[in-house]
C-alpha cells in the first residue's frame, strides 16, 4: 500500500546557519498512529511545519497521499489537519462559529451535519454556543482539534496535543485519537509524554539533533531494545555473590537480601532457568521473585544520549 506521507531527503538550514533537519527519509502508513519523539530542539516541529507547508525545506520533497506539497500546495494542504502547540483562537467567537469558519477557509461548502458530528465526537456539542474565552484549557485544545478536522482531512498532525491538559482529560483525548484512527484518519503526533506514545502509537520515530535515528514498530522497539530485570528476594541474605554465579549478570543488594538479574528482552528464558538451577545447586532458597521490563522512556533516553552525555 502506498504510504500516505512520503518524505525524501528533507533538510532544513536556517539563514543563521543552524541545521535543523539533516536529510530525513520517512514513510508514514495510511491509517496508523505514528509518534515522533525527541528532546526539545530535536527538529520535530520543524519537520511537521515543512510537511504542512508552513516552512520551506532547504532540500528534498514531501508527498501527501501522492501530492507534492510544493508543486500542488492547495490540494496537498486540503488533505492535512494541523493542531499546533499554541492555542490561537478568537476569544469572542463561539465554538460553532470558530469551527465552521475554519472549514470555510479551505473552500469547503457549509455542512452543519458534519460540524455537529465533529463537535459531538469531541464532547463539545454542549459548548457549541460558548465563547472561546469561557472555555478551560482542555476544552480549547478540543476546539483546536475540531478546527483541524473541520475540512475532513485524511491526515491529522497533533503537535504536543495534551500539553497543559490534566491526566484525566489526557486519557479521554487518547481515546478520541484512537477513534479518529479507527475512522480512517492517519494521526501523527509529537509528544514529550513518553507514556502517550507508549499508550497510543502503532509505530515510533525518534529524532535527535535533526536526524531521524530510529523508526520501528512500538512492540518491536520495546522487545529489541528493552532490558528486563528479574528481582529475586532471598529467604536468607547472602554475605557475597557465590563465584559459581559470576557468569550471570547479577547484582546483590547491599543488605544481601535480593539478587537482580538483568537480561535483554529478546533473549529466550533459558538463561533464567539456568540461573534458578544454579541457585538451587548452591542451596539458595527464594522467598519471592518478580520481573520488570524497561519502559519506553528508558529506551528513549538511552537512544538520544550518548554514553558520555549526562542524562
Amino acid at each position: 500500500m502506498q504510504p500516505i506521507i512520503k518524505i525524501e531527503g528533507v533538510s532544513k538550514t536556517y539563514a543563521s546557519g543552524f541545521n535543523a533537519l539533516k536529510s530525513i527519509d520517512l514513510e508514514i502508513r495510511r491509517g496508523e498512529i505514528f509518534a515522533l519523539l525527541g528532546p526539545n530542539g530535536a527538529g520535530k516541529t520543524t519537520l511537521i511545519s515543512i510537511i504542512c507547508g508552513i516552512v520551506n525545506a532547504s532540500s528534498g520533497r514531501v508527498l501527501a497521499d501522492g501530492v507534492d506539497i510544493v508543486g500542488d500546495y492547495r490540494q496537498a494542504r486540503s488533505l492535512i489537519g494541523l493542531v499546533p502547540q499554541e492555542l490561537t483562537t478568537d476569544a469572542f467567537e463561539s465554538v460553532w462559529d470558530t469551527v465552521s469558519f475554519s472549514r470555510g477557509l479551505f473552500g469547503k461548502p457549509a455542512n452543519p451535519a458534519y460540524i455537529e458530528k465533529v463537535l459531538r465526537q469531541l464532547s463539545l456539542w454542549d459548548k457549541r454556543h460558548s465563547k472561546m474565552l469561557a472555555l478551560s484549557g482542555g476544552m480549547k485544545r478540543r476546539v483546536m482539534i475540531a478546527k483541524a478536522l473541520s475540512h475532513e482531512p485524511r491526515i491529522l498532525f497533533l503537535d504536543e496535543p495534551t500539553a497543559g491538559v490534566d491526566v484525566e482529560l489526557r486519557r479521554d483525548m487518547w481515546e478520541m485519537v484512537r477513534g479518529l484512527r479507527d475512522n480512517g484518519v492517519t494521526v501523527i503526533l509529537t509528544t514529550h509524554y513518553i507514556e502517550e506514545a507508549e499508550e497510543m502509537a502503532d509505530r515510533i520515530g525518534v529524532i535527535n539533533k535533526g536526524e531521524l535515528i530510529l523508526v520501528e514498530e512500538k512492540a518491536t522497539l520495546m522487545q529489541q531494545l528493552g532490558q528486563k530485570q528479574l528481582h529475586l528476594l532471598l529467604q536468607t541474605p547472602l554475605p557475597a555473590l557465590p563465584p559459581s554465579l559470576s557468569q550471570y549478570n547479577l547484582y546483590l543488594s547491599e543488605d544481601g537480601s535480593q539478587l537482580t538479574y538483568t537480561f535483554d528482552a529478546h533473549q529466550e528464558t533459558s538463561g533464567i532457568a539456568e540461573l534458578l538451577s544454579g541457585l538451587s545447586e548452591q542451596g539458595i532458597a527464594l522467598k519471592d521473585l518478580q520481573s520488570q521490563q524497561s519502559s519506553l522512556e528508558e529506551i528513549f533516553v538511552s537512544l538520544v544520549h550518548s554514553p558520555e552525555e549526562p542524562q
